[in-house]
């Protein structure tokens, strides 16, 4: 089977060692030495002043919105991974979508102003696919309207945005070291912040709010990383570019290919993109699903994202219908790609779609590519 991805597991040998060292030292959780050493390697590669690291992306959204103080509302966008969405609501605040640009799939400026209402105290965006929202925009949105801001960067690891990393926008952003991820730690998560006082908040929010052995200051819980999640991701670390490299070749193989049969998320202005997913636009979704059971009977396994559109969610209603959401969640599937696809699995893909979708007419003339790194 070849799944829409497959996880980096880097050098055995190098793993082993680490764990040798865990052992010895028999110190595996509580801010140990490898957390500490993935923290200041992340922030040297990143080029972020803060990173903390998480036991997951999800609850690293969730200590965000508690760092930040949020309450009543927040604009966010539907079409995302649930976790964005439902981690609002899990600390009590009420998402309010607005509706994507059709053509880079985040969230729109044009429709976030509208959607602020007298309870809202934040404005939390997605980069999908890793495509930088349009930060700049947003940012005098969130300071017209006192609003903090917030990215869930989960598929933005390594992405640059005006020569400079897209982490760095936002009071917060988060990533997602899931081992679908293509850096990763098994499990894991990270919230970067350039605030000195809003890291301090994290680290105690993280730690059951345990300033020091003495001292509670606060209320917090248990979002710590562990030893050897850590030592994955060194190794991991150490290949990152090597990963990088191969994840731009596959997606240029598949758009040298595809242009003339399905349509591409155009990427933002001024960015440099990880490949970290490679979704396509079908004509609508009959032509996703018909593509999707002809991948299916040759062993190959692509995946929705995201689908369905947030806003159609019962335990989220009520909700205005977001259109072009809808619309994009109907028709985007995410192709197999990762380190070490092969060139022959990979054209059995795009022959295998290039027949389906020459079924049925279809033109995307005005396509943008998106740019890889």
């Amino acid at each position: 089977m070849i799944n829409v991805t497959k996880t980096y597991l880097g050098d055995i040998n190098k793993f082993k060692t680490y764990v040798e060292g865990i052992y010895a030292r028999g110190w595996l959780t509580n801010h140990g030495p490898l957390v500490c050493e993935l923290q200041e390697r992340l922030k040297a590669f990143l080029g972020v002043k803060h990173v903390l690291l998480t036991n997951n992306g999800t609850l690293a959204l969730q200590v965000a919105y508690r760092a930040l103080g949020l309450s009543g509302s927040a604009v966010t966008t539907p079409f995302s991974f649930v976790a964005t969405s439902s981690s609002l609501q899990w600390e009590g605040i009420r998402p309010i979508f607005a509706d994507i640009d059709s053509r880079t799939w985040n969230i729109s400026p044009d429709h976030i102003e509208s959607r602020i209402v007298s309870d809202t105290t934040a404005i939390v965006g997605t980069h999908v696919f890793g495509n930088p929202c349009a930060v700049e925009r947003i940012e005098q949105i969130a300071r017209k309207h006192q609003l903090k801001t917030v990215y869930d960067g989960a598929h933005a690891f390594g992405v640059r945005h005006a020569g400079q990393s897209v982490l760095k926008w936002g009071d917060i952003s988060t990533l997602s070291f899931h081992a679908t991820k293509l850096f990763h730690t098994i499990e894991g998560g990270a919230i970067i912040t350039n605030d000195d006082e809003l890291a301090r908040r994290v680290y105690l929010l993280c730690n059951f709010g345990i300033a020091d052995t003495d001292k509670i200051d606060g209320l917090g819980i248990n979002a710590k990383l562990n030893e050897f999640s850590a030592a994955m991701g060194l190794c991991i670390l150490d290949d990152i570019d090597s990963i990088f490299e191969q994840r731009a070749e596959i997606a240029h193989r598949y758009q040298s290919r595809l242009g003339d049969y399905v349509d591409f998320q155009q990427a933002t202005p001024d960015s440099e993109l990880n490949n970290s997913y490679f979704p396509i636009g079908l004509h609508g979704e009959q032509q996703l699903l018909r593509v999707r059971t002809a991948l299916n009977n040759k062993g190959i396994n692509p995946r929705r994202y995201f689908y369905p559109s947030l806003d159609t969610l019962e335990y989220l209603q009520p909700q205005a219908a977001q259109s072009a959401s809808r619309a994009l969640s109907q028709r985007v599937l995410c192709l197999p790609i990762y380190p070490g696809l092969a060139h022959d699995d990979q054209d059995k893909i795009i022959d295998t779609l290039i027949a389906e979708c020459s079924l049925g007419p279809i033109s995307f003339k005005d396509t943008a590519f998106a740019q890889v790194i």
